[in-house]
């Protein structure tokens, strides 16, 4: 990603939202990013084509595992300023509640890192943090840089 070696060779910080966008993937699910002191919220505005199950109007499944996985990578590709992407090593999803035909958000923090592994937990909701409707743990593997 040259997109956070600039950021880290020039000292400053990276912007969220073009770290994001520039995910192919992010942009077709119309992901948004801010920053709230030193975390990342991820915005997900409701759109037809994210739906699951036409008949609830429920999101589908895979999307709440994207955006919840890429929220997690994201904050460890922010806090941790890794040059290069973090590897899922394992990742547990529970999906706790159904995902309606509204705006999502997610947001990640690092339980515990180490030299080469980070564990990550992210919650994702809807109107009620307090309600969230899905939540990641995982384990990430840092690449190290050679020299």
């Amino acid at each position: 990603m040259e997109l956070i070696a600039k950021a880290r060779a020039a000292g400053e910080a990276i912007d969220a939202d073009v770290l994001v966008q520039a995910i192919p993937y992010c942009r077709h699910l119309g992901v948004i990013a801010r920053l709230e002191g030193e975390l990342l919220t991820l915005e997900l505005p409701f759109a037809a084509h994210l739906v699951g199950n036409p008949m609830l109007q429920a999101l589908h499944g895979g999307v709440i595992g994207s955006l919840l996985e890429m929220a997690a990578m994201a904050q460890v590709i922010y806090e941790v300023r890794t040059p290069r992407l973090p590897k899922p090593v394992d990742i547990s999803i529970d999906y706790l509640r159904s995902g309606r035909a509204t705006t999502s958000f997610a947001r990640a923090r690092i339980a515990k890192q180490g030299r080469r592994v980070v564990n990550v937990h992210a919650e994702m909701w809807q109107e009620d943090e307090s309600k969230p409707i899905a939540a990641l743990r995982g384990h990430m593997l840092l690449d190290s840089v050679r020299s």
